[in-house]
């Protein structure tokens, strides 16, 4: 397996990175741009410079059948430990998995739910959602193409078990957005 790099200016993309995922966990549906890395197949550039921000050797780390080409770059980037969905802290996915197979933190501790990343096509055509809840003072709309048809409904059993609760991070291409367990997500 050939390797590329991860972060062009490791410090300084990290940091932008983790920025840009803290803008978009406290504005939920906002889209931002990310850059820096150049991502192995299947991962966009997005999902893998998530990775390379949020993953290190102390990450309990799921990745779903589609993802585990890039299980190589992933473990020698971050050194994270490759688990089964029930012990993760965070998921790695190409299409969204069974939210209910993940830890979703408890009501004194839900901070140890887990996070997953998805990648979907598009962020800006496709279905559209409305989304409201903290960091929104008016409802906001987002665009997505990669979501499964019922995912309000998804949303809606995770959104119920608040303060616990899976969140997810949206990556496609360059881009990404967030949907923090708190906001509550009805079809547009």
């Amino acid at each position: 397996m050939t390797l590329t790099a991860g972060f062009a200016n490791p410090v300084a993309d990290a940091q932008s990175c983790f920025r840009a995922v803290l803008n978009a966990m406290a504005r939920p549906g906002r889209v931002h741009l990310v850059a820096g890395v150049t991502a192995p197949f299947p991962l966009c550039g997005a999902a893998a410079a998530v990775l390379l921000t949020l993953a290190d050797h102390e990450t309990p780390l799921w990745l779903d059948a589609d993802a585990e080409a890039a299980g190589g770059w992933i473990a020698f980037h971050t050194g994270a430990s490759i688990v089964t969905a029930d012990r993760s802290a965070f998921g790695m996915a190409l299409t969204l998995p069974d939210l209910t197979g993940f830890p979703n933190g408890t009501d004194e501790m839900p901070e140890t739910a887990a996070t997953i990343i998805l990648q979907v096509a598009s962020l800006e055509a496709g279905s559209r959602f409305v989304l409201a809840g903290p960091g929104l003072r008016v409802p906001a709309i987002l665009t997505v193409t990669g979501l499964p048809t019922d995912f309000a409904a998804i949303w809606q059993r995770n959104h119920g078990l608040f303060p616990r609760g899976i969140d997810l991070i949206l990556c496609s291409g360059g881009h990404l957005t967030a949907l923090p367990r708190s906001v509550s997500i009805k079809d547009a």
